[in-house]
Protein backbone atom coordinates (compact mmCIF):
# COMPACT_ATOMS: atom_id res chain seq x y z
CA UNK A 1 0.00 0.00 0.00
CA UNK A 2 1.22 3.49 -0.82
CA UNK A 3 2.63 5.03 2.42
CA UNK A 4 1.10 8.38 1.47
CA UNK A 5 -2.32 6.80 2.03
CA UNK A 6 -1.79 6.85 5.78
CA UNK A 7 -1.01 10.57 5.77
CA UNK A 8 -4.59 11.16 4.67
CA UNK A 9 -6.13 9.38 7.64
CA UNK A 10 -7.46 10.37 11.03
CA UNK A 11 -6.75 7.37 13.25
CA UNK A 12 -7.82 6.38 16.74
CA UNK A 13 -6.84 3.35 18.79
CA UNK A 14 -9.42 1.19 20.54
CA UNK A 15 -6.75 -0.58 22.57
CA UNK A 16 -3.06 -1.33 22.14
CA UNK A 17 -3.83 -3.86 19.39
CA UNK A 18 -6.73 -2.31 17.47
CA UNK A 19 -7.94 0.91 15.92
CA UNK A 20 -9.82 2.52 13.07
CA UNK A 21 -9.64 5.51 10.76
CA UNK A 22 -11.49 8.01 8.58
CA UNK A 23 -10.11 9.96 5.64
CA UNK A 24 -9.23 13.49 6.71
CA UNK A 25 -10.84 15.75 4.16
CA UNK A 26 -10.41 19.43 5.00
CA UNK A 27 -9.10 20.81 8.30
CA UNK A 28 -11.42 23.66 9.27
CA UNK A 29 -9.78 24.66 12.55
CA UNK A 30 -7.41 23.38 15.19
CA UNK A 31 -6.00 24.78 18.39
CA UNK A 32 -5.18 24.33 22.04
CA UNK A 33 -7.40 25.42 24.91
CA UNK A 34 -6.35 25.54 28.58
CA UNK A 35 -7.65 21.97 28.83
CA UNK A 36 -7.14 20.11 25.57
CA UNK A 37 -6.24 20.12 21.89
CA UNK A 38 -9.05 20.26 19.35
CA UNK A 39 -9.56 19.72 15.63
CA UNK A 40 -12.57 20.32 13.40
CA UNK A 41 -12.55 18.48 10.08
CA UNK A 42 -14.88 18.28 7.10
CA UNK A 43 -14.59 14.62 6.11
CA UNK A 44 -15.88 12.66 3.10
CA UNK A 45 -17.56 9.98 5.23
CA UNK A 46 -19.13 11.75 8.21
CA UNK A 47 -19.14 15.42 7.24
CA UNK A 48 -17.89 17.77 9.91
CA UNK A 49 -16.38 16.01 12.88
CA UNK A 50 -14.78 17.14 16.10
CA UNK A 51 -11.79 15.64 17.92
CA UNK A 52 -10.34 16.35 21.36
CA UNK A 53 -6.80 15.22 22.18
CA UNK A 54 -6.93 12.92 19.17
CA UNK A 55 -10.21 11.23 20.15
CA UNK A 56 -13.33 11.45 17.99
CA UNK A 57 -16.13 13.27 19.82
CA UNK A 58 -19.01 13.94 17.43
CA UNK A 59 -19.84 14.17 13.74
CA UNK A 60 -22.78 15.72 11.97
CA UNK A 61 -23.77 12.58 10.03
CA UNK A 62 -23.76 10.00 12.82
CA UNK A 63 -24.36 12.00 16.01
CA UNK A 64 -27.87 10.58 16.35
CA UNK A 65 -26.50 7.08 16.99
CA UNK A 66 -25.00 8.39 20.22
CA UNK A 67 -27.27 11.22 21.35
CA UNK A 68 -30.65 9.56 20.76
CA UNK A 69 -29.55 6.42 22.58
CA UNK A 70 -27.94 8.36 25.40
CA UNK A 71 -31.09 10.37 26.12
CA UNK A 72 -34.33 8.69 25.11
CA UNK A 73 -34.30 5.32 26.92
CA UNK A 74 -34.23 7.15 30.25
CA UNK A 75 -36.50 10.07 29.40
CA UNK A 76 -39.15 7.87 27.78
CA UNK A 77 -39.09 5.65 30.87
CA UNK A 78 -39.51 8.65 33.21
CA UNK A 79 -43.22 9.54 33.43
CA UNK A 80 -42.84 13.32 33.62
CA UNK A 81 -39.27 14.64 33.18
CA UNK A 82 -38.90 18.36 33.90
CA UNK A 83 -35.31 19.06 34.95
CA UNK A 84 -32.10 17.65 33.48
CA UNK A 85 -28.43 18.08 34.34
CA UNK A 86 -25.86 17.38 31.62
CA UNK A 87 -22.23 17.16 32.68
CA UNK A 88 -20.17 17.76 29.54
CA UNK A 89 -22.18 17.73 26.34
CA UNK A 90 -20.87 21.04 25.07
CA UNK A 91 -21.73 20.12 21.48
CA UNK A 92 -25.42 20.50 22.40
CA UNK A 93 -26.49 17.17 20.90
CA UNK A 94 -27.76 15.71 24.16
CA UNK A 95 -29.60 18.93 25.03
CA UNK A 96 -31.26 18.86 21.61
CA UNK A 97 -32.64 15.37 22.27
CA UNK A 98 -33.80 16.31 25.78
CA UNK A 99 -35.75 19.29 24.44
CA UNK A 100 -37.80 16.97 22.22
CA UNK A 101 -39.68 15.96 25.39
CA UNK A 102 -42.38 18.61 25.89
CA UNK A 103 -42.48 18.33 29.69
CA UNK A 104 -38.84 19.44 30.06
CA UNK A 105 -38.67 22.89 31.60
CA UNK A 106 -34.97 23.32 32.32
CA UNK A 107 -31.57 21.91 31.45
CA UNK A 108 -28.38 22.82 33.28
CA UNK A 109 -25.37 22.07 31.07
CA UNK A 110 -22.02 22.09 32.88
CA UNK A 111 -19.13 22.17 30.43
CA UNK A 112 -15.53 22.58 31.55
CA UNK A 113 -14.18 24.04 28.31
CA UNK A 114 -15.92 27.10 26.85
CA UNK A 115 -14.13 26.47 23.55
CA UNK A 116 -16.23 23.33 23.01
CA UNK A 117 -19.46 25.32 23.21
CA UNK A 118 -18.09 28.09 21.00
CA UNK A 119 -16.87 25.65 18.35
CA UNK A 120 -20.21 23.86 18.38
CA UNK A 121 -22.07 27.12 17.82
CA UNK A 122 -19.83 27.89 14.85
CA UNK A 123 -19.50 24.49 13.20
CA UNK A 124 -22.15 22.05 14.48
CA UNK A 125 -25.59 23.60 14.16
CA UNK A 126 -26.64 20.32 12.53
CA UNK A 127 -25.84 18.59 15.84
CA UNK A 128 -27.38 21.01 18.36
CA UNK A 129 -30.11 22.54 16.12
CA UNK A 130 -30.10 25.75 18.13
CA UNK A 131 -30.50 24.04 21.51
CA UNK A 132 -27.45 25.86 22.86
CA UNK A 133 -29.44 29.09 22.62
CA UNK A 134 -32.74 27.74 23.93
CA UNK A 135 -33.91 29.91 26.87
CA UNK A 136 -34.59 26.76 28.90
CA UNK A 137 -30.87 25.89 28.77
CA UNK A 138 -28.50 27.25 31.40
CA UNK A 139 -24.86 26.84 30.35
CA UNK A 140 -22.27 26.92 33.12
CA UNK A 141 -18.58 26.93 32.20
CA UNK A 142 -17.51 25.02 35.24
CA UNK A 143 -15.85 21.86 36.53
CA UNK A 144 -18.50 19.13 36.73
CA UNK A 145 -16.97 17.78 39.92
CA UNK A 146 -17.27 21.15 41.62
CA UNK A 147 -20.84 21.62 40.40
CA UNK A 148 -22.02 18.26 41.70
CA UNK A 149 -20.10 18.42 44.97
CA UNK A 150 -20.54 22.09 45.87
CA UNK A 151 -22.63 24.32 43.62
CA UNK A 152 -25.64 22.07 43.01
CA UNK A 153 -26.09 21.04 46.65
CA UNK A 154 -25.59 24.61 47.88
CA UNK A 155 -28.36 25.77 45.55
CA UNK A 156 -30.68 22.92 46.52
CA UNK A 157 -30.81 21.61 42.95
CA UNK A 158 -32.72 18.42 42.10
CA UNK A 159 -32.93 16.79 38.68
CA UNK A 160 -35.12 14.14 37.08
CA UNK A 161 -32.22 13.03 34.89
CA UNK A 162 -28.45 13.45 35.15
CA UNK A 163 -26.41 12.69 32.04
CA UNK A 164 -22.64 12.24 32.00
CA UNK A 165 -21.83 13.17 28.39
CA UNK A 166 -18.07 13.07 28.86
CA UNK A 167 -14.82 11.95 27.33
CA UNK A 168 -13.58 8.47 28.22
CA UNK A 169 -12.70 7.77 31.89
CA UNK A 170 -9.01 8.50 31.44
CA UNK A 171 -6.78 11.00 33.23
CA UNK A 172 -8.63 13.80 35.06
CA UNK A 173 -12.01 12.57 33.75
CA UNK A 174 -11.63 9.27 35.63
CA UNK A 175 -12.90 10.77 38.90
CA UNK A 176 -16.23 11.60 37.24
CA UNK A 177 -16.80 7.86 36.77
CA UNK A 178 -15.96 6.94 40.38
CA UNK A 179 -18.46 5.48 42.86
CA UNK A 180 -18.08 8.61 44.99
CA UNK A 181 -19.07 10.90 42.14
CA UNK A 182 -21.93 8.64 41.12
CA UNK A 183 -23.24 8.77 44.70
CA UNK A 184 -22.93 12.56 44.69
CA UNK A 185 -24.94 12.69 41.46
CA UNK A 186 -27.53 10.38 43.00
CA UNK A 187 -27.94 12.87 45.86
CA UNK A 188 -29.03 15.48 43.30
CA UNK A 189 -31.75 13.27 41.79
CA UNK A 190 -35.45 13.63 42.52
CA UNK A 191 -37.34 10.61 43.76
CA UNK A 192 -37.72 8.58 40.59
CA UNK A 193 -34.69 10.31 39.08
CA UNK A 194 -32.39 8.57 36.61
CA UNK A 195 -28.68 8.64 35.80
CA UNK A 196 -27.13 7.89 32.39
CA UNK A 197 -23.58 7.56 31.11
CA UNK A 198 -21.58 5.70 28.50
CA UNK A 199 -19.46 2.77 29.68
CA UNK A 200 -17.27 2.09 26.64
CA UNK A 201 -16.58 -0.62 24.05
CA UNK A 202 -17.02 -4.11 25.50
CA UNK A 203 -15.05 -5.83 22.75
CA UNK A 204 -11.97 -3.63 23.04
CA UNK A 205 -12.11 -2.45 26.67
CA UNK A 206 -13.98 -5.13 28.64
CA UNK A 207 -12.24 -4.27 31.92
CA UNK A 208 -13.48 -0.67 31.67
CA UNK A 209 -17.04 -1.83 31.02
CA UNK A 210 -17.07 -4.32 33.89
CA UNK A 211 -15.42 -1.81 36.24
CA UNK A 212 -17.97 0.88 35.53
CA UNK A 213 -20.80 -1.61 36.00
CA UNK A 214 -19.33 -2.51 39.38
CA UNK A 215 -19.21 1.19 40.31
CA UNK A 216 -22.82 1.72 39.26
CA UNK A 217 -24.21 -1.31 41.06
CA UNK A 218 -22.47 -0.20 44.26
CA UNK A 219 -24.51 3.04 44.18
CA UNK A 220 -27.84 2.32 42.46
CA UNK A 221 -30.41 -0.43 43.03
CA UNK A 222 -31.28 -0.65 39.32
CA UNK A 223 -28.56 -0.63 36.63
CA UNK A 224 -29.64 -1.32 33.06
CA UNK A 225 -26.79 -1.58 30.52
CA UNK A 226 -27.49 -1.38 26.81
CA UNK A 227 -25.42 -1.36 23.64
CA UNK A 228 -25.39 0.35 20.26
CA UNK A 229 -22.94 0.49 17.38
CA UNK A 230 -21.58 4.02 16.91
CA UNK A 231 -19.77 4.62 13.60
CA UNK A 232 -17.61 7.50 14.86
CA UNK A 233 -16.38 5.40 17.79
CA UNK A 234 -15.55 2.42 15.59
CA UNK A 235 -17.24 -0.16 17.78
CA UNK A 236 -20.21 -1.49 19.65
CA UNK A 237 -20.57 0.97 22.53
CA UNK A 238 -22.06 0.53 25.98
CA UNK A 239 -24.34 2.88 27.89
CA UNK A 240 -26.12 2.40 31.19
CA UNK A 241 -29.20 3.81 32.84
CA UNK A 242 -29.26 3.71 36.65
CA UNK A 243 -31.96 4.50 39.19
CA UNK A 244 -33.43 3.34 42.46
CA UNK A 245 -36.97 3.23 41.08
CA UNK A 246 -37.28 3.32 37.27
CA UNK A 247 -36.14 0.42 35.09
CA UNK A 248 -36.17 1.00 31.30
CA UNK A 249 -36.06 -2.76 30.73
CA UNK A 250 -39.66 -2.99 31.93
CA UNK A 251 -40.89 -0.82 29.05
CA UNK A 252 -42.05 -2.90 26.08
CA UNK A 253 -41.90 -1.67 22.51
CA UNK A 254 -45.63 -0.97 22.28
CA UNK A 255 -45.48 1.26 25.34
CA UNK A 256 -42.39 3.06 24.04
CA UNK A 257 -43.97 3.74 20.66
CA UNK A 258 -47.13 5.02 22.36
CA UNK A 259 -45.07 7.48 24.44
CA UNK A 260 -43.19 8.62 21.34
CA UNK A 261 -46.55 9.39 19.73
CA UNK A 262 -48.05 10.98 22.84
CA UNK A 263 -45.06 13.26 23.35
CA UNK A 264 -44.78 13.96 19.60
CA UNK A 265 -41.05 13.24 19.66
CA UNK A 266 -39.83 14.70 16.39
CA UNK A 267 -37.06 13.87 13.93
CA UNK A 268 -35.93 10.60 15.49
CA UNK A 269 -33.48 8.83 13.19
CA UNK A 270 -32.61 5.84 15.37
CA UNK A 271 -34.74 5.38 18.46
CA UNK A 272 -38.08 3.54 18.55
CA UNK A 273 -39.78 0.90 20.64
CA UNK A 274 -38.17 -2.09 18.97
CA UNK A 275 -34.72 -0.52 19.23
CA UNK A 276 -35.31 0.21 22.92
CA UNK A 277 -36.12 -3.43 23.63
CA UNK A 278 -33.25 -4.72 21.50
CA UNK A 279 -30.63 -2.55 23.18
CA UNK A 280 -31.19 -4.25 26.52
CA UNK A 281 -31.03 -7.77 25.05
CA UNK A 282 -27.59 -9.05 26.06
CA UNK A 283 -25.55 -11.69 24.23
CA UNK A 284 -23.90 -14.24 26.48
CA UNK A 285 -20.39 -12.79 26.06
CA UNK A 286 -21.66 -9.39 27.25
CA UNK A 287 -23.29 -10.93 30.29
CA UNK A 288 -19.92 -12.38 31.29
CA UNK A 289 -18.28 -8.95 30.98
CA UNK A 290 -21.06 -7.11 32.82
CA UNK A 291 -21.63 -9.68 35.55
CA UNK A 292 -18.29 -11.47 36.11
Amino acid sequence: MDPSFFKELLCESLNENSGFFFRKGILLEQGITPYQEYEVWDTPELGRLFRLDGYFMTSERDEFFYHENMIHPALVTHPDPKTVLIIGGGDGGSADEVFKHPSVERIVLVELDKAVVDLSRRFFESVHHGSLDDPRLEILIEDGLRYVREIGPAQGEQFDLIVLDLTDPLGPAAELYSPRFMAECKALLTSGGMFVLHIGPPVFAPARVSGLMKNLTSVFQIVAPYFVYIPLYGSLWGMACASDTNDPRKMNKERIDAIIRDRSLQNLQYYNGAVHEAGFALPEYLKKILYP
